[in-house]
């Protein structure tokens, strides 16, 4: 073991510790009685934080970590035993030591409530400073001393980690000595290099290849490379010849390295990394090159991937970052719209413009929804889908869309596993692929859609994929187009004819889905999209029965309360409840919501939105309501949920932009069950 003040294996010093200050949070109302404490006990290595309410008290525990907290009883709004409550109930602040300061509840219940909530003594005013002093010097002893514990072992287990670390390391060192010559034999023969002299005076490069590497790079033997003196030169390339060839003759003569792309002999691109160094005469005459391939495909092929997720990641964050003022706006929008509706009667010139801008609306929601997709950012209502049974409703639905100069067939295995996954983006996806068949094939022609079940290969773990294809004899693409499919917004459509969301939409729902998609082309030769889904080994679902499109269900003068900070949407949720029969009460934030439901106001639901300013969330608020009164029903709403956002199990939430009629069917529902 060791100790403290012993160097590191390294020969280091240990690092000097720096000395323990410890926090207190001072909680009290009276300002007087805060100036009084910090006097009290002002005293080095003790740092003294007041906070004059308890919210400012919960908001000061997310930040900082406290060795004690000191807590008047008697406060305005939140008095000291619910805050004990609620610190002892967050994970970071459940231990933390608490006194309190009372003036007043000296009584045996007071005390025994005041220990149930989680103090740890009691100290009443007026305050004595040496018993305060005595009290405090005690629980901060305690606290420094595991802090110092606890600093330690973080020392001892660092340290042993470094001496680990260094043993390894010289284990390491005396394998690789050991296996110095096996593992370059292995190197050699099993990477994608071979080697190869060049002479400098020739006219024309012909490249000796010293080992058979080359043969598995390029399908080419050594001997191939020596037929012709021109060989390697017409494999290159034709946008890369002139380049590499001019970089050949300005070269210095010690070293150049080449980057080229080369056609093998199946007439396939490889690209290739090619160093050389120049071997001198003993008369330090250059006399030849000594060279190096590298396959160095896979690699640029990683980095265009890398490139290309790294896009679609800068897009995502942008989507996520904007998707939830957007929808809020769109909230705002669509809301007044259908109270605006409500109120034309019969005037149809109205009602037409009005209609064709809640259509606008919910085009603009779909939007941001393909976005969110696409993004990964969007919830998924997964359920467990029997593709043979979807697959040809989704076409039947197409059919007429596609014309009759396309031919359609069906390949779907009898046997095809069921998945699970999001109907309605599923639905959206196949009709997305079928449709850019369709434009691929102006002149007519065959797609073909199918599905069929992919077992795991060899000792492959998990249940296995079920890939969904589409096929068409269309025009195909080129490796530039390609290469782009996936990028939001880029579409080879004339403009107005296409989003260029269509397969960006469906890679991320692949993606989110736990899948992948892929895409193989040719000009004039077809395209077929090939998406893998996993197998899911749940039971099939019974169908839902359908519903008749009705009138929302109306409230009953239910008192709802609504929370939401932006004072446009809050003023559109209020209106709609409103209009649907309910009483309503309405809150801007977390905090002022749990006020109007300690004031005993009798409320039936919350209706409050997930992101909120305050140290209380949406979620937090349904939480401390489910706490605090289990009886009131719940339901959040939001533009966006993020991937910090953990939704307890359980939790109703209606995504926004909503409508009147998804509002009320939750409402209905929630009520029916509270």
């Amino acid at each position: 073991m060791i100790h403290p003040g012993h160097s590191a294996p390294d020969g280091r010093p240990p690092p000097a510790r720096e000395p323990i200050t410890a926090r207190i949070l001072a909680v009290d109302d009276d300002p007087r009685n805060l100036v009084a404490l910090e006097a009290m006990l002002a005293t080095p290595g003790l740092e003294i934080v007041t906070a004059a309410s308890g919210p400012e008290a919960l908001r000061l525990l997310l930040r900082d970590d406290f060795a004690l907290i000191l807590l008047d009883v008697q406060m305005p709004g939140m008095d000291g035993y619910e805050l004990a409550g609620l610190i002892r109930n967050r994970a970071r602040s459940s231990r933390v030591p608490i006194i309190f300061l009372t003036a007043f509840n000296k009584d045996d219940v007071h005390v025994f409530r005041g220990y149930s909530a989680g103090a740890v003594d009691y100290v009443f005013k007026p305050i004595e400073p040496l018993i305060l002093r005595s009290k405090i010097d005690v629980l901060v002893d305690l606290y420094r001393k595991t802090e110092e514990v606890r600093r330690g072992a973080e020392e001892e287990r660092r340290l042993l980690m470094e001496n680990l670390r260094v043993r390894g390391e010289k284990l390491a060192a005396e394998r690789a000595l050991r296996r110095r010559d096996e593992h370059q034999s292995l190197v050699l023969g099993a990477l994608p290099i071979a080697l190869y002299t060049a002479s400098i005076q020739e006219d024309h490069r012909r490249l000796h290849f010293t080992n058979d590497s080359v043969t598995r790079i390029t399908g080419f033997t050594p001997q191939d490379f020596l037929r012709a003196l021109d060989f390697w030169e017409t494999r290159l390339h034709p946008e890369d010849h002139e380049r590499v060839m001019g970089e050949l003759h300005t070269a210095g003569q010690d070293a150049v390295t080449l980057e080229y792309r080369f056609r093998c002999a199946d007439d396939t691109e490889r690209t290739i990394l090619d160093h050389l160094v120049v071997v001198r005469d003993e008369d330090g005459e250059a006399r030849d090159y000594y060279g190096l391939w590298l396959d160095n495909s896979d690699r640029r092929q990683l980095e265009q991937q890398l490139l290309h997720a790294s896009k679609l990641e800068a897009i995502g964050r942008l989507t996520g970052g904007i998707a939830h003022d957007f929808n809020n706006m769109l909230a705002v929008v669509m809301g007044s719209l259908e109270l605006l509706q409500r109120s034309l009667g019969d005037n149809k010139s109205a009602r037409r413009r009005a209609d064709m801008a809640m259509e606008g609306a919910r085009r603009c929601a779909d939007l941001t929804n393909r976005l969110l997709t696409f993004s990964r950012r969007q919830s998924l209502q997964s359920s467990v889908t029997d593709l043979k049974i979807l697959v040809p409703t989704i076409v039947e639905l197409v059919r007429r869309t596609l014309g009759e100069r396309i031919e359609i067939g069906l390949d779907i295995a009898p046997d095809a596993w069921p998945v699970f996954v999001d109907r309605s983006q599923f639905e959206t996806a196949l009709i997305n692929l079928s449709v850019n068949a369709r434009d691929a094939m102006p002149d007519g022609g065959r797609l073909t859609i199918g599905v069929r079940n992919v077992p795991p290969a060899g000792e492959e773990p998990g249940p296995g994929l079920v890939e969904v294809f589409v096929a068409d004899t269309g025009e195909g693409m080129s490796p530039e187009v390609l290469e782009r499919v996936f990028e939001p917004f880029f579409t080879t459509k004339e403009s107005g004819k296409g989003t260029g969301l269509g397969l960006s939409m469906i890679y991320g729902f692949a993606q989110q889905s736990g899948g992948a998609i892929a895409i193989e082309s040719q000009p004039g030769e077809g395209t077929t999209v090939r998406l893998t889904l996993p197998r899911t080994e749940r039971p099939l679902e019974a169908p839902a029965a359908s519903v008749p499109d009705a009138a929302p269900p109306p409230g009953n003068g239910e008192t709802i309360l609504v929370v939401e900070d932006d004072p446009a949407v809050r003023q559109v949720a209020v209106s709609t409840l409103t209009t649907l029969g309910y009483t309503v009460s309405e809150a801007a934030n977390g905090d002022e919501a749990l006020t109007r439901l300690r004031d005993g106001n009798p409320v039936r639901l919350v209706f409050s939105d997930v992101t909120m300013p305050g140290p209380l969330t949406g979620v937090d608020l349904a939480r401390e309501v489910r706490r605090l009164q289990p009886e009131v029903g719940v339901l959040l709403t939001t533009g966006y949920v993020g991937e910090d956002v953990q939704l307890d199990e359980g939790v109703e939430i209606l995504p926004k932009p909503y409508q009147t009629h998804d509002l009320a069917q939750k409402l209905r529902g929630l009520l029916r069950s509270a």
